[in-house]
């Protein structure tokens, strides 16, 4: 394929074959364990190789690997079978005992759990760190670091973080970038511009789209991927075709589902912020909020999660809320075509920066239903709110 031509366009035609005439439009489905050989000869060529059983991945899983690659600018890409499973193989393929991984404090909760059981009984020691930390993250930089995770924005709390900046400091101590980059997808976020060496994403959110698929990829520059495509095989990571292919299917309309995500958080959050409830607003994406100005600078592009500060409320108050909401489900992960909303509290699990709000955290996810309807949705849910709050105050 042309190597001019622009991402819409990518994601309309990359990962299709071209060996063959009378192509099909999506590549077909690959279903395989067992390989069969014509000769000795064949079966010795391909020993070894990721084409000689079908834990080594098909031409379905390829062509979205490939895909991914090539959006993003990565050498290669890997799926796992879910985004924690990518972050965890990506780590303990770069990590040994007695090193030093830095992590920002807004990661990904199982993230944490993962480096405070698994890595700590491997002798890995991490330490956590402001988000918003930039170049003075050089302070914390040790002889036996050997990464830096970051996560931007993070996908709980929001904070922008200045990866040019922190992945010139980590180069220079000889320790990797490693980037969980699922807010921005590939479209978004060119990682490796920006000094990222490992990206990796929650296929199962905006790159698959329709909440059917659990999936992870890593995407890496050429010198590391020798190193963790190792630890990838040993650990036995592999994909279906069914879930590759409904990636790759739910991955070419992915700029337009983005366009549309943005355009309904931007019309929810304006709503949002005119509400007396209202603390604070955390969408990189919307001028005047936390982060924007390194969103700006950065990104191309938002998608449609966003988090909302209440000022104080009862638990009774937030509960008469969401109980009744029609438009948004509640439920872990988002990506998908449907909205979400989950209260969330950060500051249970921060260790290096402190939550600095009272007030109760919605994180909310703008799906592709009609503006009009969420704002309704969330309009009667801020109403039952109100009633909530006042009865309790003259009980």
């Amino acid at each position: 394929m042309n190597t001019q031509h622009s991402t819409d366009t990518i994601l309309a035609h990359e990962g299709r074959s071209h060996s063959q005439l009378g192509v099909p439009v999506n590549p077909p489905v690959y279903r395989q364990s067992t390989l069969l050989f014509e000769s000795i000869e064949a079966l010795k060529v391909a020993s070894g190789t990721p084409n000689a059983y079908g834990r080594g991945g098909s031409p379905t899983t390829r062509s979205l690997e490939r895909t991914l690659a090539r959006l993003e600018g990565a050498h290669r890409a890997l799926l796992t079978p879910s985004g924690l499973s990518a972050i965890t193989t990506s780590l303990l393929a770069v990590l040994n005992p007695g090193d030093h991984l830095l992590m920002t404090d807004s990661v990904y909760d199982p993230t944490r759990s993962f480096c405070a059981g698994t890595l700590a009984r491997l002798g890995i020691e991490t330490t956590y760190y402001d988000p918003a930390i930039g170049a003075d993250i050089a302070a914390l930089m040790r002889p036996n670091t050997r990464a830096v995770f970051v996560e931007s924005p993070g996908s709980l709390t929001f904070e922008v973080q200045d990866i040019p900046a922190i992945s010139q400091i980590a180069h220079r101590h000889d320790a990797i970038v490693m980037m969980d980059n699922t807010w921005a997808t590939p479209l978004h976020f060119r990682s490796f511009e920006h000094g990222v060496d490992v990206s990796i994403h929650a296929a199962t959110k905006y790159i698959s789209g329709h909440s059917d698929v659990m999936m992870g990829a890593i995407l890496t520059t050429e010198a590391l991927y020798p190193k963790i495509n190792h630890l990838y095989r040993q650990l036995g990571m592999t994909v279906s075709g069914d879930d590759a292919y409904l990636a790759l299917r739910g991955l070419r309309t992915l700029s337009v589902r983005l366009e549309r995500h943005q355009r309904n958080a931007h019309a929810v959050t304006e709503w949002l912020a005119k509400q007396p409830e209202v603390a604070e607003i955390l969408y990189p994406a919307r001028p005047g909020s936390p982060g924007h100005a390194l969103w700006r600078r950065d990104f191309t592009g938002a998608c449609g999660l966003f988090g909302v500060v209440l000022h104080p409320q009862s638990d009774e108050s937030i509960r008469s809320m969401l109980d009744g909401m029609t438009c948004f489900g509640m439920g872990y992960s988002w990506g998908g075509f449907e909205s979400l909303i989950l209260r969330s509290s950060p500051s249970s699990y921060r260790t290096a920066t402190t939550w600095p709000w009272k007030g109760p955290l919605l994180r909310i996810h703008a799906g592709l239903e009609n503006p009009d309807d969420m704002i309704a949705d969330l309009e009667a849910g801020f109403e039952r709110l109100r009633v909530a709050t006042l009865t309790q105050m003259e009980a």
